[in-house]
């Protein structure tokens, strides 16, 4: 009969191949109640797996089975996400459980699209998620998500709710301003603005809140990392020697905030040839993996450099609102759950469940 022991490790060593990575951890694993021959189990992860979940306790009760055939395994599954600690010295929002900061060193690698799938990854999995543009000077998101020309609604003249896409709750800049009008402010403007869209936004039961960054170490990212209770972030980079080393200066700029980075996104890693199927590594190979193990984090995943993403942001219908079974938007999906699934492991906040008091001299 096997053991509380070797049942417990079996489960720590179940390796899910959908998934990429062992999601069990010892957190996890809630309770293992043996009864004769039936072993009843409780599981509990931090994230969300909804569509996987049905073949997710199938695959696990014959992992379990092969190890130990004269055992029978009950498999009680419980997927919640909480909120997740924030280095920044500000109130946690209360609406939303944790923000993940998605930044690269320079423009032009993706990150917004990164963004965006990510945001869609998760809501497919299950999780209720924002998304918000944080480049006042040039606002895509409008455009990726097909809400062009809408305006978000306000009742109280004070503050304004979300916009809503594809299943998922959005925020920009450029639902407030003409298409054509340019943002001529300097940084302390741009991010006063930046400060008030996620303020004053109505936010409603997020389990994650994706901020996509604009390039570069500057104001609006400083503001963000020190004003915005951050809980995370993940940076996106091309395999290219020039990306590389901006990205590493967005990894450098985390640390010195102390926001912890999940991973990195390899964004147009390999294309593949329409016509004769044949794969190149136009911008290199291997750079992604390279810059994770330099700065001691997980590489997340890798995209190709391929025309369906870029016809589907262009168009307002990312790869996961185009089609979410598709070979790309499962390659988001497994980002979003390795993502989600670091998140899980990181110490829980507790700070948004205690009112702000304030004492006053009457």
């Amino acid at each position: 009969m096997a053991s509380q022991t070797q049942i417990e490790q079996r489960l720590l060593d179940f390796d899910y191949a959908a998934f990429g990575f062992k999601p069990i951890s010892k957190t996890a694993i809630q309770k293992i109640d043996l009864k004769g021959n039936t072993t009843k189990l409780i599981l509990k992860f931090g994230y969300r797996f909804d569509s996987y979940q049905t073949q997710f306790k199938t695959d696990l009760q014959r992992w379990l089975s092969d190890e130990f055939p004269e055992q029978s395994f009950e498999i009680e599954m419980v997927s919640k996400v909480s909120a997740h600690a924030h280095p920044a010295k500000v109130q946690a929002m209360t609406a939303v459980k944790n923000i993940i900061a998605v930044a690269s060193g320079k423009g032009g690698v993706g990150k917004s699209t990164t963004s965006v799938n990510l945001a869609l990854a998760l809501q497919e999995l299950g999780a209720s998620v924002g998304i918000l543009d944080a480049d006042i000077y040039g606002p895509s998101m409008p455009i990726m998500l097909g809400t062009e020309g809408k305006h978000p609604e306000s009742t109280d003249k004070k503050t304004i709710y979300p916009v809503e896409a594809h299943g998922i709750q959005s925020m920009s800049i450029g639902y407030l301003v003409k298409p054509e009008q340019a943002m001529v402010w300097r940084g302390p403007m741009a991010s006063g603005a930046l400060q008030q869209l996620i303020n004053d936004t109505q936010w409603e039961d997020l389990d994650y809140l994706i901020i996509d960054l604009p390039p570069g170490t500057g104001d609006i990212q400083l503001t963000m990392a020190q004003k915005i209770p951050v809980t995370a972030a993940v940076v996106v980079t091309t395999p290219q020697d020039i990306a590389l080393a901006d990205a590493r200066k967005a990894v450098t700029m985390f640390n010195k905030v102390s926001v912890p980075v999940l991973g990195v996104v390899e964004n147009m890693a390999m294309h593949t040839c329409t016509n004769c199927g044949h794969e190149e590594h136009i911008f290199g190979a291997g750079g992604g993996d390279k810059l994770a193990q330099e700065i001691g984090v997980d590489l997340l995943g890798s995209l190709p450099l391929a025309l369906s993403i870029r016809e589907g942001t262009d168009k307002g219908k990312p790869s996961l609102a185009e089609d979410s079974a598709s070979t790309i938007s499962n390659k988001y999906k497994k980002i979003a759950l390795k993502l989600a699934a670091k998140l899980s492991l990181q110490e829980k906040e507790f700070r948004a469940d205690f009112p702000t008091i304030t004492i006053e001299n009457s």
